[in-house]
């Protein structure tokens, strides 16, 4: 079984273990009546079994939906609550002295001198301090009549390029007031991908950081040239004399000073109808130019009405960790869902998440031993860190101790898999593997790319919480399905949120049909009115990807593969374009890594390959026999060619080759394939691998180097 796959490997003398197997036996006898009687785990187990959705007809390819929305999609939040303004004025009413946004103050700053000569940035942080509900819309008023006042009208856009932060929620919550259209790109991007977004955009207005000011805006500004205002979140920066003429820089303060003195007589006629456009968020391209996602108030409204039903209990109790990156339409949906039900929300970042990160000092806390959040959501890279670093601790463990450690964490993976708890080893056991994310944590939502099955039961047994799996992308507005915080399944993503269907349509060329047994399979299509307004600019694509059915129902093509299990969960089992997420979120285009290298004297062909649980690209090449003996002769290595290509010295060789040419081409680090397979083969019609137009068959491709997939894959 998969379980007995996932299970940690011991070295107990098998004496002492069949009585340890003896003890816990009579140990479960026991205690089995008592849970039984008290546990409410009957009614999980109970529920984890239940059908979660249903095709709503018989017709092959027909919309499932979930159990809780067969006859009507849900659309709204609150009652004639239909925009977002209208969302935060509600909640703000409900909620109001309650606190909403945290932010911790530093207390320290300091360099500190790695033993390599390195100067690496350390922090030592105080308390979380707080703005009420009642606060923020102040704040949010103020600066939404500020931007007024320097000329931004209703639906026109504005940028927002800024860390994670309270300031960024003040700002969003601000042009959701006025009806600002709000670009948002990621901090990480590089500068081509930004001046693209800010130009297509054509904003006039920008607001970011001091730090990314310096570092990524103050190069491509003079590329922008309808740029008029830049406003920094975190007070005035150091002058700067390379300004191009006519840009002038406010501080937030200054700006939202401006909005409270402001005349605000005729703002009623500004407020946004739900079609409006809220957002125009900026994703990966496989050509590597960013789309635009054009997300009305309606789309985004759908989609956090369906994500937040999936979250039982939620509410004023609960306290939300925000690290992940606002935008992405991930992080923005579950601080809205947060927003909407009166939970707070701690402000945190990768670099001082933890007691461990890198910016924490030695000694003292990080965000997450501070704030002590009850939920979290995280990408697959953040949660296999963790699940490395206690693995690692575990095997620096003495020998009683581990082995201590694997028999409970074996015992609890036989018990979760049959729907029992098992309150003592969580106490025992696993209290200081728990305490990492602060020891509240109830549950932890995983989206952004596919998590491992070992993974996903990894964080359910250290940290005795459900893992919720998701699956939705920007142009769904982030919703699509979640798991059920009762089902421990793995390798699944859920059944459909109540605010939209699935379908799955034949894609023949791969051979996936919604007829095929046991499971109907095909390309996933999200329906629902959390389906976006399509690509800004961007007709073209626009209708490739969304389509409108004789009912007036929006549609988006996925581009990947799903199957439909019987109890209406869904299971994504492959992509249909080439563009890969890697684990960290980053998108690759195979096609684009391919043609980069294809043209080496040295390449023959090439196919790059990508896996979602990795973080790095790798590939197959055929070399050309010429430059390849050639290279061979001049590192001094001789043997035959199958010797040379079979050569990991020769593999480091040619990737270092391919390496400098992909720098050339300025692709970007993580679409740099780290590790190759040389074939001494040429890929022909005759093989299978290639189609008779010479183009590459991925599916076969993979099939064929497994066996290297794995040995580069490190497994």
């Amino acid at each position: 079984s998969q379980a007995a796959k996932m299970k940690l490997k011991h070295n107990i003398n098998p004496v002492l273990l069949q009585l340890i197997n003896f003890i816990i036996l009579v140990y479960s006898f026991v205690t089995y009546i008592p849970w039984y009687i008290f546990s409410g785990s009957r009614q999980a187990i109970a529920k984890a079994k239940q059908v979660k959705a249903k095709p709503v007809n018989n017709k092959p390819g027909g919309a499932y939906r979930s159990v809780n929305s067969l006859h009507c999609l849900a659309s709204v939040l609150y009652p004639g609550c239909d925009t977002l303004d209208k969302v935060f004025k509600y909640a703000k009413t409900k909620f109001k002295d309650k606190k909403l946004l945290g932010t911790r103050e530093i207390l320290k700053e300091e360099d500190e001198i790695q033993p390599s000569g390195k100067v690496f940035k350390k922090v030592i942080l105080g308390k979380y301090t707080w703005l009420s509900y009642e606060d923020v819309y102040i704040k949010a008023v103020n600066f939404g009549n500020g931007l007024a006042v320097l000329g931004q009208q209703p639906k026109t856009n504005i940028a927002i390029f800024c860390e994670t932060r309270a300031e960024w929620m003040i700002a969003a919550q601000a042009c959701f007031m006025c009806n600002y259209q709000l670009v948002t790109l990621y901090a990480t991007l590089g500068g081509p991908a930004i001046v693209h977004g800010l130009n297509e955009t054509e904003v006039t207005t920008i607001i970011t950081s001091k730090e990314l000011m310096q570092t990524k805006l103050k190069e491509i500004v003079s590329q922008i040239p309808r740029l008029r205002h830049i406003i920094t979140v975190d007070g005035k920066p150091t002058t700067w004399s390379e300004f191009p003429k006519g840009v002038i820089v406010h501080t937030m303060a200054s700006v939202q000073a401006m909005g409270a003195k402001a005349d605000t007589g005729n703002k009623q006629q500004a407020r946004p109808v739900p079609s409006d456009i809220a957002v125009i968020m900026y994703t990966s391209g496989s050509t590597g130019v960013p789309k635009g996602v054009m997300i009305s108030h309606c789309n985004i409204i759908a989609g956090i009405t369906g994500m937040a039903e999936r979250i039982p209990n939620l509410g004023e109790k609960d306290i939300y960790i925000g690290y992940l990156p606002l935008a992405h339409v991930l992080e923005l949906s579950a601080e809205l869902v947060c927003l909407s039900y009166g939970c707070c929300i701690g402000y945190s970042s990768p670099q001082t998440l933890a007691d461990q990160s890198s910016k924490i000092k030695k000694g003292s806390k990080g965000d997450v031993t501070t704030l002590k959040p009850t939920l979290m959501a995280a990408v697959p890279e953040i949660m296999d860190r963790i699940y490395k670093n206690v693995m690692n601790k575990v095997n620096e463990m003495t020998s009683f101790q581990r082995n201590l450690f694997i028999l409970a964490y074996n015992y609890k993976m036989e018990q979760i898999s049959k729907g029992y708890t098992t309150p003592l080893c969580d106490s025992l056991i696993f209290r200081k593997v728990r305490m990492l994310l602060g020891g509240k944590i109830r549950i932890l939502l995983c989206g952004g790319a596919p998590l491992s099955a070992a993974t996903q039961r990894f964080m359910n047994i250290c940290f005795c919480c459900p893992v919720g799996q998701g699956y939705g992308l920007t142009e769904s507005a982030g919703a699509g399905t979640i798991t059920e915080v009762w089902d421990y399944t793995t390798g699944r993503v859920g059944a459909p949120l109540v605010c939209c269907e699935i379908k799955l349509m034949n894609w023949e060329e791969g051979g996936y049909y919604n007829t095929d047994k046991p499971y109907p399979r095909g390309e996933i299509l999200i329906g629902g009115q959390n389906v976006t307004v399509g690509y800004y600019k961007n007709e073209v694509r626009t209708k490739k990807d969304f389509t409108v059915d004789e009912n007036g129902q929006r549609w988006l093509h996925t581009g990947d593969i799903g199957e439909f299990h019987e109890d209406g969960c869904l299971k994504i089992i492959d992509r249909k374009k080439d563009l890969v997420k890697l684990q960290a979120g980053e998108y690759v285009s195979l096609g684009k890594v391919e043609a980069a290298l294809k043209n080496l004297p040295l390449v023959d062909n090439i196919c790059a390959y990508a896996s979602s649980f990795h973080s790095y690209v790798i590939g197959f090449v055929v070399p050309n026999q010429k430059e390849l003996a050639e290279l061979a002769r001049k590192k001094g290595f001789k043997g035959t060619w199958e010797e040379i290509c079979n050569s990991p010295e020769m593999e480091k060789e040619v990737l270092k080759v391919l390496a400098e040419a992909a720098m050339a081409a300025n692709l970007e680090k993580f679409e740099i394939p780290v590790k190759i397979r040389l074939s001494p083969e040429p890929w022909t019609p005759e093989t299978g691998l290639v189609t008779d137009a010479f183009k590459l068959k991925r599916k076969e491709l993979t099939a064929y180097y497994q066996m290297d997939i794995d040995r580069m894959y490190g497994k």
